[in-house]
This record gives structure tokens, sequence and C-alpha cells, in this order.
């Protein structure tokens, strides 16, 4: 990694062991390697951080919001930011709540996207949740990238991106295909059956409290130092997690720009 990363200004660790696997050994390692590149290459560090910090705390998040994690992984999480707040490497947080990829590769709209007329939900459907779409979470890294000869060396930046409910999704949705659409609930009793053999199973059942928590992200900080900043519309991001056959003969895009009340 130290080699890969001489020449770089910045570097952005996206590196995530799948389905969770053996965080509590692997996520010191790596951040570890990414510190010492970082401090060989004079590089920046820039971390895709997420919520597991707060814990069961329902409201606006912030960067002055209490670490009181109350998962395994939420306590990792905290250690793996204080080791980069105590290296010295400049370092920038960028913490959103649910990604959603346009491309899918497991992000939150792969488990609750629409099948056959059904949206499942994780959580109960009038809880309002945080999300960030991958695409303006990376524009915002590009921008804070080239402003971070102008920011601390410890940055904790909330990224604020949209926040809805399952409720809104799923009216959105039906204005969007034209026709009903069936909101199911996540089968929770499945990962708990099976989190004796299933990694996967065992990790996710864990995070079950953030999909009842209503919260969502503060956008105060991050449009203090990115005011010009541009967040793709809600209607776009809501339909990212239409299957694509959807409408086989179009690519996908906002037919309509469906009002959704924040």
């Amino acid at each position: 990694m130290t080699r890969a990363a001489m020449g770089a200004d910045v570097i952005v660790n996206g590196l995530n062991p799948p389905n969770y696997h053996n965080w509590s050994l692997l996520i010191p390692q790596i951040t570890a390697q990414v510190i010492t590149a970082a401090k060989a290459s004079g590089a920046t560090v820039i971390v895709p951080a997420n919520l597991y910090n707060f814990g069961d705390n329902p409201g606006t998040l912030d960067e002055n919001t209490p670490h009181r994690p109350n998962t395994r992984k939420g306590e990792i999480r905290v250690a793996m930011e204080k080791t980069y707040a105590e290296s010295g490497v400049q370092t920038i947080l960028l913490r959103a709540g649910n990604f959603i990829d346009p491309n899918g590769n497991g992000d939150i709209m792969s488990v609750a996207t629409m099948r056959k007329s059904k949206l499942t939900s994780m959580g109960p459907p009038a809880t309002l949740q945080a999300y960030c779409y991958t695409p303006d979470w990376a524009r915002a890294a590009v921008m804070l990238a080239e402003q971070r000869h102008q920011l601390d060396t410890f940055e904790d930046i909330p990224f604020p991106g949209h926040a809805f409910t399952n409720d809104q999704l799923k009216d959105a949705l039906e204005t969007h295909v034209g026709r009903s659409i069936k909101l199911t609930t996540f089968p929770w009793w499945v990962m708990r059956l099976l989190s004796p053999v299933w990694e996967l199973a065992r990790e996710m059942k864990e995070m079950r409290y953030l999909y009842a928590m209503p919260h969502q992200v503060s956008a105060t900080k991050f449009n203090s130092i990115l005011p010009d900043f541009k967040a793709t519309d809600i209607a776009t991001v809501m339909y990212a997690g239409l299957p694509r056959d959807i409408y086989p003969d179009e690519p996908m895009r906002a037919r309509t720009q469906t009002p959704v009340k924040q």
C-alpha cells in the first residue's frame, strides 16, 4: 500500500471487508496500513465514515453528537477514527447514512429494492432514515480534497445527503412506475435463525436498531465548507434501486419530479 501511495496527494480508504468479516482484526490492520502509506507519501486521507458511532440516538446527527456505540462494530469504528485523529496524518471523515449506489454493489437498496411490485422495509416504514447517494459523496470528497489545505488536520464532516421514510419511498416509486407497490417487512427472524452459521446474518442482526431509529444528518457544517455543492435530486436517488428491467427500452431516469416531504 505504501508503494502504491507514493506520489499520491489523497488516499480514499474505501476498503471494507465483505460481509463485515472479522472487523475486529481487519479494520485496525487496514487503518494502520493506510496511515503508514499516508505518512510515507504525505497524502491526505479521506474516509467514508458511517453512523455506527452514535449508537441508538434518534434525531439530527452532527459532528458534536456524542459517540456512544451500542454495537461491537460501532466500537470498532470509534477506535478506528481515534487512531486516525491521533496519527498526525491529515484525515477527513465524510460521514454519511445508508449508501445508495446506482450500480447496486450490495448497497441498502439491493436489500430493499422493489421486486414483483413489492418493496422490503428494513424497519418501521414511517421511520426517517438518512441516505447517501454515492456519486454525490464522491463529488463532495473531490471538492474537500481540493480544499484540504484550508482544513484542520482532523475533520469530521457530516454528509447530509437525503432523508426519507419507506412510506415516502413507496409513494414515489408508485408514481414513477404507475402501479401499486406492496410494502413488506424484512424477515429479521431469518437472520436470527441463520446467525449461528452465517456470518453476514449475525452481523446484520446487530445493526437492526439502526433501521428503527428515526434520524437524519445535519447539513450545517457541510454547507459552511461546501456552500456551492448541489446534491442530486431526491427523485433520482429514490429511483436508483429500481430493477433495470422496469423500463427495458429506455435508460433509468426520473420521469417525473415527485415531491417528497423532508
